[in-house]
C-alpha cells in the first residue's frame, strides 16, 4: 500500500477554520442517579453509555449530547458560581415546544422563567443542581427576518423580552390564532424595564 501525502489546512492564512458543530456539553452532577433521570425525561434522550460514574445520552444521531459525572464530593448551586449560565435546546415548532412543556408539568417539571425574547419563545428550566437549561421555538425561519427585528431597534428598546403564561398560550395556539400574531413579542408593560422581565 502507498501512502498519499496529505496537507493541512492552512490555519495560519487567512481562511479561519470553525467547528462544523457543537457536539455535546458535560456537566457535574452531585447525584448521578437523580440528574439522569431528570435529563433523560425532559429530553426524551436515551443513554448511549452510562455506568455508576457517568452517563452520556443523546436524543439524535450524535453519539452523546448531555455526559453526566457523578461527582458526589461537589456542593452549592450552580447559580452561585461563575461559568456555563445556560444550554439551549431548539424544537422544530412551537405546538412541539408547547407540547414538551405539557408533558414536563405532567411530571412536576416546571420552568421558572418563559419569556418570549422576540427571536425565540423560551422556557427555562433548572437541572436538580441548578445548571440552566432553555427550551426554545425560533420565531424567524429567515435569517433575513431576524436581522429585520434587530434591525428595527426592538433589542435597543428591550433586550431581554416579555413574560407569557405558556397555558394562555397553548389555548390561543389550540384556538388556532395565527402563529406570528402568538409569537409576535408584546410591548414592555408600562412603567416596565427590560430587567423586570427577568427572574433569576
Amino acid at each position: 500500500m502507498t501512502n498519499t501525502p496529505r496537507t493541512l489546512p492552512d490555519a495560519a492564512g487567512n481562511k479561519a477554520i470553525s467547528p462544523v458543530k457543537l457536539a455535546h456539553v458535560v456537566l457535574r452532577a452531585s447525584n448521578l442517579k437523580r440528574s439522569r433521570d431528570w435529563y433523560l425525561r425532559v429530553l426524551e434522550a436515551r443513554p448511549a453509555f452510562e455506568n455508576e460514574m457517568v452517563c452520556f445520552m443523546t436524543y439524535d444521531d450524535e453519539h452523546h449530547r448531555i455526559g453526566l459525572i457523578g461527582r458526589p464530593d461537589v456542593s452549592g448551586s450552580a447559580d452561585m458560581c461563575p461559568g456555563l449560565e445556560h444550554i439551549a435546546f431548539t424544537y422544530a415548532s412551537l405546538g412541539e415546544l408547547l407540547a414538551s412543556y405539557r408533558r414536563l408539568a405532567r411530571h412536576d417539571i416546571l420552568p421558572y422563567w418563559t419569556i418570549n425574547h422576540g427571536p425565540t419563545i423560551s422556557l427555562y428550566y433548572k437541572d436538580p443542581d441548578g445548571n440552566r437549561l432553555e427550551l426554545q421555538y425560533d420565531v424567524f425561519e429567515q435569517p433575513a427576518d431576524l436581522d429585520a427585528f434587530f434591525a428595527s431597534g426592538a433589542y435597543t428598546e428591550n433586550f431581554m423580552g416579555v413574560r407569557f403564561d405558556p397555558e394562555q398560550m397553548i389555548a390561543r395556539f389550540e384556538a388556532g390564532e395565527p402563529l406570528p400574531a402568538i409569537t409576535a413579542r408584546p410591548k414592555l408593560p408600562e412603567g416596565a424595564t427590560p430587567w423586570d422581565m427577568f427572574i433569576p
